[in-house]
């Protein structure tokens, strides 16, 4: 009933998983990311795969360790999918055979994509190979143009309602989680969601505090400062806001 991706950056650490489904919330539902590992958990989702899975990968546990004894301690195992990324950047999936047509999953050196209920093989390999092509591009865009290169090539089999994005930044805090819940076009929604979040919410971001530095940077003005050059750069460049709210600008 659901498609993922999750990524590493190698130069930067950054870590990010994006979903979609024709599945109510998914977003709050398939992801679980930290400082420097990630789960998704899927199909059948058991939420307890992501809770305790994520925890044992933080703590330095190998992927493939975790996801065997998952496994083995779940009778629900053949209608579980699962992929995931431990703290010393491997990958490993497990697609149960009473997973829906089409499941399954494929792993690389930096991003692994795991699917089920698909309308064909053919979307985790779009979704898969949009991803490996597009170094250079921010990280956020990648994710979310491999999940609409997977759409296209039909997505879940059942249609759209939901999508999800997490990406955390070497913190046990997300650097931006955004998603869409009930939507006709949730991966559209999605990328408009993002799109707002670099009007002001991600100048605020940059200034967050971190383990490494507690304070963060609490100077309002530069935060300000920020926000008013990329708006003028937006408005330079003809582009309006895509905000809802009441008097974006």
């Amino acid at each position: 009933m659901t498609y993922s991706l999750i990524a590493k950056d190698p130069e930067t650490g950054v870590i990010g998983i994006i979903v979609a489904s024709r599945f109510f919330a998914c977003g709050a539902r398939v992801p679980c990311v930290g400082a420097h590992s990630a789960i998704a958990s899927q199909a059948f989702s058991n939420p307890v795969w992501g809770t305790e899975g994520l925890r044992r990968l933080e703590a330095g546990e190998a992927a493939q360790e975790v996801l065997d004894d998952l496994v083995a301690r779940d009778d629900g195992r053949a209608a579980r999918q699962a992929h995931l990324l431990d703290s010393h950047g491997d990958f490993a999936a497990h697609t149960g055979e009473d997973c829906v047509d089409w499941a399954g999953h494929r792993i690389g050196p930096h991003h692994s994509v795991a699917g089920n209920m698909l309308a064909g093989p053919d979307v985790v390999e779009a979704t898969f190979e949009t991803f490996a092509d597009s170094s250079g591009q921010p990280f956020a865009e990648r994710l979310i143009s491999a999940m609409e290169a997977g759409e296209r090539l039909g997505g879940d089999k059942r249609g759209k309602q939901a999508a999800g994005m997490v990406i955390h930044r070497g913190e046990a805090h997300s650097w931006l989680d955004i998603r869409t819940d009930d939507h006709h076009d949730p991966l559209a929604e999605l990328r408009r969601l993002y799109d707002v979040a670099g009007e002001r919410y991600l100048h605020f971001a940059e200034a967050m505090p971190s383990e490494r530095n507690f304070s963060g940077n609490p100077d309002r003005t530069a935060l300000e400062a920020a926000i008013a050059r990329g708006e003028a750069e937006r408005r330079a460049a003809g582009r309006v806001s895509r905000s809802l709210a009441t008097g974006a600008p």
